[in-house]
C-alpha cells in the first residue's frame, strides 16, 4: 500500500487520468493483454508493460535510433551513432512531430506518458542515460523489423571517411563469414486448402531473440491486435486480430542505392558535384555526438558530415564519394505500422499500404473471408533497369536517379490463388504461389536480388503436400525436419568419395554414417552434426568464389565444388567434432542448446550451466523451424542466439483462433518465473492456446491492474 501511495503522488494529473483508463491483465506465461478507452490509452498501458518487462531493451533501442548509444557504451558506438544521425536528425524529427496528424501525436503522447510513468513509480529502474522520453522519439524507430536499412552502411568505411584513414573492411562486411541469416517465414493458406474451410496464417519470424514482445492491445476504439511488438514501439508488427493477420519477411528487394560522386572544387573553394550539365554545391553540417568515457564522464566528438540530393556521404571508394539512398519518411511509416493493425480485410489492407512506407518486407496476409495475399514491399524507387543497382551508380548521370515511386500495381503480388497458399522464406517472390507466382521476367531485377534459398523448395515440399492443413499440422509443417540443402549436397559428398581409387579410411566411418542418413533433423540425430559442421567449413570456404561467380552460395557449392574440396571440408569438420567432444559421431542435440542464463542483451554462455537441446538446426540448411547457433569462448557446446522467437499459427474462422510460443519467456527478469518458462514449449514445437478473447482468459489470469497501482 505504501509503494502504490507512492507511486501514485509520483505521476502527474495527466497521467493519473490516463493511467486510470488502461487495464493490464497479465496471464499464467506473464503475457499482457492491455485494454484502454481510446487507442492513446492502449498506447500508454502497453508500452508501460513492455518497460516492466524489459526496460532495458527498450532504452537500448532507443538509444540506437536516436544515435545515442555511445552516451552508454562509449566510443566504440560512434561510428554506429554516426550512421544514424546522418539520416535521423533529432531537430527533423520534432518537426516532423509537431506536422504529424492529431491521432498520432495523440499516440505519441500517450507513448512517452507511458514510459515516464513507468521511470517516476520505478525508482529501482535507473536508465543508462535516457531519464526522460519525448513525443517525437518514436519517429527515430517507426518500422519494426530486425535491421534496419541504415545497417546496410559498412560502418568500416564510415569511419574511414569521417577520421580520413584507412580502415580494412571486416569479413562480415565482406559478405565472408558463415553467418545465420536472420529474416523469416511466413505462410498463408486459404480455406479450399483447410480441413475446417477457414483461412490459417504461420507466423515465423527470425530475430534475435528476445528481440521482441508479446502483447495484446485493446481499445474502445476498435483496436484490438495481438502478436509480436519490437521492444520500445507502439504497434503490433507481426500478428493479428479479429479478423485478419500479417507477417512480415526480410525482402531480397534492392531499395537502397550507392551513387558515386564526381566531386569537383569550384575556384570559390566550395565542394560542388557534378549532375548532368550542372555542378551542384555539396551540402554540409555539424554532427555533435557525446560518448561515455573511460572515467564515466561523458565527452564530445564533432563531425563535418557532407550529402547530396542522393543522400548522405557514407564512404570513399574509387576516388569517388559515395552517396547512400534509402526511404526515409518517418511519420508515414508509423502511419502504416500502427494503422494496418485495425485492418480488416484485404481491402483495408491495402488502403493502409498505400502510404508506401514499407521499404524492406515482404507481407503474407489472411482474412476471416478467405483472402490470403502475398505483398511486395510498398516503397519500390522506379529506376531504370539498364543499370546494376547492386553496385554504385555513376551519380553525375541523371538517368540514374530515382524517379518516384511504383504503384503498386507494378509490384510482384499474389492475391488469393488458386493453388490455395501462399509463402516467403527471404527468398524472390516467383516461386510464392507455386505456379501462381508473379513471373521473373515481368518485374525490373532490382525487385530481387537474392534469388532462392534452401527453405524455399523445404516451403513448398510442405505447403504442397496436403489440402487439408488445420494449425496443428501447419505447426508440424512449420517443424518439418527435412533439410533440402543436405539432401542436395551430401550426395555429392558420398559420390566424391566413391570416386576415390582406394577409399579413405579416415573419413569411412563419417561418409557411411551420412551415406545411410534421411537428411532430417532430430536431437538424437548424429548425421545432422557431421553435415552441420561439414556444411560451415565447406559454406566458409566458398563464399568468395561463389560471389565472384554470381551464384548462391548453396548453387556454388552443389555445382561447382570440387571432391577435394569437399572431402578435404569433411576431414576438417571430423577433426573438430573429436577435438571439441571426443568423437565425429555425437547426437546433434547434445551440441545444439537453447540457454538464457542473465538477462543482458549480449549473454555470456557456459557449458557449465542448465542448457536445453534443441533438434532444429540453422535456416541455412533449409530448417523452416530455425535456430542460429555456434561456439562462443569457452565453450564446447553450440548456443542458438537468433532464429525462431516469436512464432505463432493462427486460424480465423467466426472466431479467431491462434497457438504460439515465444523463446524463452516474456519477461527479462532472471528472477521472473516468466524468465525461462517457455523453453522447453520452444524446444519441442508445443504451441501453447493464445487467449485472445477476455472469456478465453478465464482461469488463466495472474494478476490485473492499473499503470502504477500493482
Amino acid at each position: 500500500m505504501i509503494r502504490v501511495t507512492l507511486a501514485l503522488a509520483l505521476m502527474g494529473a495527466a497521467n493519473l487520468v490516463q493511467a486510470a483508463n488502461v487495464t493490464i491483465t497479465r496471464d499464467d506465461f506473464g503475457i499482457a493483454h492491455v485494454k484502454g478507452k481510446t487507442d492513446a490509452d492502449t498506447v500508454f498501458g502497453m508500452i508501460y508493460a513492455q518497460a516492466e518487462d524489459d526496460f532495458n531493451r527498450v532504452e537500448t533501442n532507443y538509444l540506437t535510433n536516436l544515435g545515442r548509444l555511445a552516451e552508454a557504451e562509449g566510443d566504440s558506438a560512434i561510428w554506429k551513432d554516426l550512421r544514424q544521425r546522418l539520416f535521423i536528425d533529432p531537430v527533423k524529427l520534432q518537426a516532423d512531430y509537431a506536422a504529424s496528424p492529431p491521432w498520432l501525436k495523440k499516440l505519441m503522447q500517450a507513448w512517452a506518458a507511458g514510459l515516464n510513468t513507468y521511470l517516476q513509480t520505478h525508482p529501482e529502474t535507473h536508465p543508462r542515460v535516457l531519464t526522460h522520453f519525448e513525443p517525437w522519439m518514436p519517429l527515430s524507430f517507426s518500422e519494426g523489423s530486425i535491421g534496419g536499412d541504415i545497417e546496410r552502411v559498412p560502418l568500416t568505411q564510415l569511419q574511414a571517411f569521417y577520421d580520413r584513414k584507412p580502415v580494412a573492411m571486416t569479413l562480415a562486411e565482406r559478405g565472408l563469414t558463415y553467418v545465420e541469416p536472420q529474416g523469416s517465414n511466413g505462410f498463408a493458406i486459404a480455406p479450399s486448402h483447410t480441413r475446417n474451410g477457414h483461412a490459417l496464417l504461420l507466423i515465423n519470424p527470425h530475430t534475435s531473440f528476445f528481440f521482441r514482445s508479446e502483447l495484446q492491445m485493446t481499445s474502445d476504439e476498435g483496436l484490438n491486435a495481438y502478436g509480436a511488438v519490437t521492444w520500445g514501439q507502439f504497434f503490433i508488427y507481426q500478428g493479428f486480430n479479429a479478423k485478419a493477420g500479417w507477417m512480415h519477411t526480410s525482402s531480397g528487394i534492392d531499395n537502397v542505392d550507392e551513387f558515386a560522386e564526381d566531386l569537383v572544387t569550384d575556384p570559390n573553394g566550395k565542394l560542388t558535384y557534378r549532375y548532368g550539365s550542372e555542378m551542384r554545391p555539396v551540402t554540409s553540417q555539424t554532427v555533435t555526438l557525446s560518448y561515455r568515457g573511460a572515467d564515466g564522464k561523458l565527452a564530445k566528438r564533432e563531425f563535418t558530415t557532407y550529402a547530396t540530393h542522393h543522400g548522405p556521404i557514407v564512404r570513399e571508394a574509387g576516388g569517388k564519394w559515395i552517396a547512400f539512398a534509402l526511404m526515409n519518411k518517418p511519420v508515414a511509416a508509423l502511419e502504416q505500422s500502427f494503422l494496418r493493425t485495425k485492418a480488416t480485410d484485404y481491402a483495408s489492407f491495402i488502403k493502409v499500404a498505400r502510404l508506401q512506407a514499407n521499404s524492406s518486407n515482404n507481407t503474407l496476409f489472411a482474412d476471416s473471408k478467405g483472402e490470403i495475399v502475398y505483398l511486395h514491399p510498398q516503397f519500390v524507387p522506379v529506376r531504370s533497369d539498364r543499370f546494376d543497382y547492386r553496385k554504385p551508380v555513376d551519380g553525375s548521370d541523371p538517368a540514374t536517379d530515382w524517379h518516384g515511386l511504383h504503384s503498386l500495381g507494378s509490384l510482384p503480388q499474389v492475391v488469393s490463388p488458386k493453388n490455395g497458399w501462399v509463402y516467403n522464406s527471404n527468398n524472390a517472390p516467383w516461386t510464392s504461389a507455386g505456379d501462381d507466382s508473379p513471373k521473373k521476367a515481368n518485374f525490373p531485377r532490382y525487385m530481387d536480388e537474392v534469388g532462392d534459398n534452401p527453405r524455399g523448395p523445404h516451403a513448398i515440399r510442405v505447403l504442397s503436400a496436403r489440402s487439408d492443413f488445420t494449425p496443428q499440422t501447419l505447426v508440424a509443417a512449420a517443424f518439418d525436419p527435412y533439410l533440402t540443402a543436405f539432401a542436395r549436397l551430401v550426395p555429392g559428398l558420398v559420390a566424391a568419395y566413391d570416386r576415390l581409387p582406394d577409399g579413405d579410411p579416415k573419413l569411412k566411418g563419417p561418409i557411411e554414417l551420412l551415406r545411410s542418413w534421411d537428411f532430417r533433423w532430430g536431437v538424437g540425430s548424429k548425421p545432422t552434426s557431421l553435415a552441420v559442421f561439414w556444411g560451415e567449413t565447406l559454406f566458409t570456404s566458398a563464399l568468395q568464389p561463389a560471389k565472384d561467380a554470381d551464384m548462391t552460395v548453396w548453387d556454388y557449392m552443389a555445382e561447382r565444388a570440387t571432391d577435394e574440396q569437399r572431402l578435404k571440408a569433411l576431414a576438417e569438420a571430423s577433426d573438430r567434432l573429436v577435438k571439441d567432444l571426443g568423437t565425429w559421431s555425437v547426437p546433434w542435440g547434445e551440441i545444439n542448446r537453447f540457454q538464457r542464463n542473465d538477462g543482458a542483451i549480449t549473454q555470456t554462455f557456459s557449458d557449465t550451466k542448465a542448457s536445453i537441446p534443441i533438434g532444429f538446426t540453422g535456416s541455412q540448411w533449409g530448417s523452416l523451424a530455425a535456430f542460429g547457433s555456434q561456439r562462443y569462448p569457452g565453450t564446447r557446446y553450440y548456443y542458438g542466439t537468433k532464429g525462431n522467437s516469436f512464432v505463432a499459427a493462427v486460424e480465423f474462422g467466426p472466431k479467431v483462433e491462434a497457438w504460439a510460443v515465444s523463446a524463452g519467456g516474456e519477461s527479462g527478469d532472471p528472477h521472473s518465473r516468466h524468465f525461462l518458462d517457455q523453453a522447453q514449449r520452444y524446444a519441442d514445437g508445443n504451441f501453447r492456446k493464445v487467449y485472445f478473447y477476455p472469456a478465453d482468459l478465464q482461469g488463466h489470469i495472474e494478476s490485473r491492474y492499473q499503470p502504477g497501482r500493482q
